[in-house]
Formats: structure tokens, C-alpha cells, sequence
């Protein structure tokens, strides 16, 4: 292994996606440099043709795979090196939803890997702000089945057996593979999920893509990854301030929020991969011993697992602190 300089907190470049069903949000509130409806902004990716790329530092323009490939279990941790090699396993968004997203399904591991040679996406969504009206679609409204299920698709009327959650600032849900789901218009949230794209899109709605044509559906590859049971996704935490309130936690990352009124000290020892804040809220200046760089709303910041401590300076912030137990 190459000879590599001292790691430290770690942020990159956004990567922003333009969507048919996107808006301006992220550029108004987070400040994403961007032109058009953008609906995504992929604030860590591991993704193949979408490698995220550092934006501070002395590392600043190497790629999040190189950084990986370089510094291997002190980027990551042990035991996630030992399970992912050089694959990054966590996939981080921001997303804006300025029309209803469409209706769709996401494989397990055991699909994904045999139809794609890829993780499946079990992901998490907390909610950052909500228009009046907004709701989320999970899973199904009623008892359902394959052959039911594909007698109102047939017959376009898949809207009347669909979940709807209404929904509030700081809601917050876990969605395992094969949930059918979608996120309404005027939603902005967080989104946590497995390093994976790939999406099964049920029902879109009627409505024509950015070239004026219909996004393609995927009928037959998402039955089989379709669960048809009932699917509980809505977390109950409470909240407390300056300590790490656990939201949820999965087989493939955990997820707490971190509000705080005033300096922290943050022990990674006891982490056993690396962590990452998405910043809610407010701002902070994070420290190591050596490093110090400040995190604003809207942004995103990994802490290399072989760093022992972080210190964060702020009299109002909040975060998401994501890890891998």
C-alpha cells in the first residue's frame, strides 16, 4: 500500500441530479450551485459513473474510491473493509420533490446480485420540511396479492390500493427492499440508503420525461421483488439535546440525530466504522486534532474511521450522525 498523509474530515462535491419532478429547493435552502429542477443532490456516492469527489483539504480532487482504495480500513473501519473491499456501502441524498416522484420498488440482495451483480437498497427518509398536502406512499392500503395487485395495474387504477402517510417535519421511516413506495410533492428530506441505483418504477403517473417521452416501466422485474404483506416503515424516537437520539437502525447502517445548543465532544473509538453528519441545520466547526473545517445546512461530512475524536464548536446546529454497527 502507497505511503498516505494524515486523514481528516472529509466532504465533497455534490453531485446534482436533474429531474422531471424536481425544484429549486436545494439550490434556495442548501445552497447547491445548479440551474433547472434538480430533484437529487447525491451528497456521498460510491456509485458507479457517480464517484463522489473531494472538495477540502489536501486530498481535495481525489475520488471517493481513490481515498478508499488508498487508506482501505482507516477510511472505513475493520470490519466494513472486511465486508465491501474497495466498494463504498452507504449511498447519502438530499431530495427535492417538487412533484410526486414515481410509484416503484427496489430488490433485496439476493435479486440485485443475481439480476445485477449489486446490493440491494434498504434506505431511510427523514423528513426536512413538507408542504401542506405532502404525504408519502408506503406500501399498500389493504390486503394485497400478485394477481390483485395486477389486475389494477392492468386496469391503471394502482392509486386506489396504495398507502398514504400523511406527514410532518422530522417524521421519519425505514423502507426494506421491496416496499412499494413514493415520495409526494412538496417533501424535502434526508435519504440514507445501500450504494445501489437500482430502481423498479411501477407507475409514473402518465406523465412524460424531460424529451417528452414515458420513463420506462418495469412491470415484470418488479413483481418478483414486490412484498405483498404489511410493511411498517414510521420510527418513533424522541428527541433530546446535545446527546445522540437513535432514530433507526438496519443490518446496514444506524441512524441518530444529533441536536446541539452548544460544544461537543464526540468519541469515535467506540464507532466501529467510519460516521458521517448531514447537517439539518444551523453550523458548526468541527475539530481534530490537527483539522478543522466548518459544516453548513445542506452539507455532508464523512470522519475517516481511525480518527479517535471530534469536536464540534456551535451554539445551534443539527445533524444526522450515520454509522455501520
Amino acid at each position: 500500500m502507497i505511503t498516505v498523509s494524515p486523514l481528516y474530515p472529509l466532504k465533497f462535491y455534490p453531485i446534482l441530479k436533474q429531474k422531471v419532478w424536481g425544484g429549486t429547493k436545494l439550490q434556495k435552502r442548501f445552497q447547491k450551485k445548479a440551474k433547472g429542477n434538480i430533484g437529487e443532490s447525491w451528497e456521498i456516492s460510491g456509485v458507479e459513473e457517480n464517484i463522489s469527489e473531494i472538495a477540502n483539504g489536501s486530498l481535495k480532487g481525489k475520488t471517493l474510491n481513490w481515498v478508499l482504495q488508498s487508506y482501505r480500513e482507516k477510511l472505513v473501519g475493520e470490519a466494513v473493509y472486511k465486508n465491501f473491499g474497495n466498494q463504498f456501502p452507504l449511498l447519502f441524498k438530499f431530495i427535492d420533490a417538487h412533484e410526486d416522484l414515481s410509484v416503484q420498488v427496489h430488490p433485496d440482495d439476493l435479486l440485485a446480485k443475481a439480476r445485477h451483480g449489486s446490493f440491494g437498497k434498504t434506505e431511510m427518509w427523514y423528513i426536512l420540511d413538507v408542504e401542506e398536502n405532502g404525504k408519502l406512499i408506503i406500501g399498500f392500503n389493504q390486503q394485497m396479492d400478485s394477481k390483485k395487485y395486477l389486475q389494477y395495474l392492468s386496469k391503471n387504477r394502482i392509486t386506489e390500493i396504495l398507502n398514504v402517510e400523511t406527514i410532518k417535519k422530522g417524521d421519519a421511516f425505514i423502507l426494506k427492499p421491496g416496499t412499494v413506495h413514493a415520495i409526494g410533492a412538496g417533501v424535502l428530506l434526508a435519504e440514507i440508503q445501500q450504494t445501489s441505483d437500482i430502481t423498479y418504477r411501477i407507475y409514473d403517473w402518465n406523465r412524460p420525461d424531460t424529451d417528452g417521452q414515458p420513463r420506462e416501466l418495469h412491470t415484470e422485474l418488479a413483481l418478483e421483488a414486490i412484498n405483498f404483506g404489511p410493511s411498517k416503515s414510521k420510527l418513533d424516537y424522541s428527541e433530546e439535546i446535545n446527546s445522540p437520539s437513535p432514530i433507526g437502525t438496519t443490518n446496514f447502517f444506524a441512524v441518530n440525530k444529533l441536536v446541539l445548543s452548544k460544544n461537543y465532544l464526540k468519541n469515535l473509538e467506540e464507532v466501529p466504522s467510519f460516521t458521517v453528519y448531514m447537517c439539518l441545520e444551523g453550523s458548526a466547526i468541527i475539530e481534530t486534532d490537527d483539522y478543522s473545517e466548518e459544516i453548513k445546512k445542506g452539507e455532508t461530512v464523512l470522519i475517516p474511521a481511525q480518527l479517535p475524536e471530534l469536536k464540534f464548536i456551535t451554539n445551534s446546529a443539527s445533524f444526522l450522525e450515520v454509522y455501520i454497527p
